[in-house]
């Protein structure tokens, strides 16, 4: 875990330098203003039970709809850690999401209602990073009224100090609510289960390749 105030964030998956590049000044852009010809948006901004403000559904919304776009200022990790060095750990206002190994999205600069989207435990969406961009997705039908969530998953390891950890804490209601916003298994532990099932699998290929020489008479 980053050792700095953590708000949406999302496992890395790798993208291509080419995707990358791509979608280098994808911060600059703005929202334009609605016109009379726009389709209302199928969410609204409003107080939440679960934490700070939350994105609601204003009308039904289907399974596999895209619903809105994560937006912010592109940034690298190091740049990320260098304009939140001096936030208190327990600032909840930080709203960055991992893209990849290399860039972040700081929703808290130039970013859109997506930012308020909280985390839940029985998540109606999910996020889709694709060619370097984020979209939040439903993934069931969601009635109108229904509030927005999608597993945070937040990436820690188990040398993480336990009172940065408990800062995390998920208030989400669900009857499924594990307590946390965290990913259920921290990544070294992750890395560990990845190196041992490598390593049964180079076994299982070599004693194949043993079994399959021919005896000699």
């Amino acid at each position: 875990m980053k050792k700095r105030p953590t708000g949406r964030r999302s496992r890395p998956l790798e993208t291509t330098p080419a995707q990358d590049a791509h979608h280098h000044h994808a911060h600059m852009r703005r929202a334009r203003r609605a016109s009379p010809a726009d389709p209302p948006l199928p969410y609204v901004v409003r107080r939440s039970r679960i934490h700070g403000r939350g994105v609601y559904a204003t009308q039904p919304i289907a399974k596999g709809t895209r619903v809105i776009e994560y937006l912010g200022d592109r940034i690298t990790h190091a740049q990320a850690d260098q304009r939140y060095e001096l936030r208190p750990q327990d600032d909840g206002h930080t709203f960055l999401f991992v893209v990849d190994n290399r860039i972040c999205i700081d929703a808290g600069v130039g970013g859109n209602a997506a930012r308020f989207i909280n985390h839940s435990c029985a998540p109606n969406c999910e996020t889709l990073i694709e060619n370097g961009r984020v979209f939040i997705e439903a993934i069931r039908a969601i009635e109108p009224g229904e509030e927005l969530g999608y597993d945070y998953q937040l990436t820690w390891e188990s040398t993480d100090d336990p009172a940065e950890l408990a800062l995390f804490d998920c208030h989400c209601g669900a009857a499924e609510c594990r307590g946390s916003m965290l990913d259920p298994v921290p990544l070294d532990k992750k890395r560990a289960l990845k190196r041992k099932a490598a390593a049964r699998k180079r076994k299982s290929a070599a004693d194949g390749k043993r079994a399959s020489r021919p005896r000699r008479a």
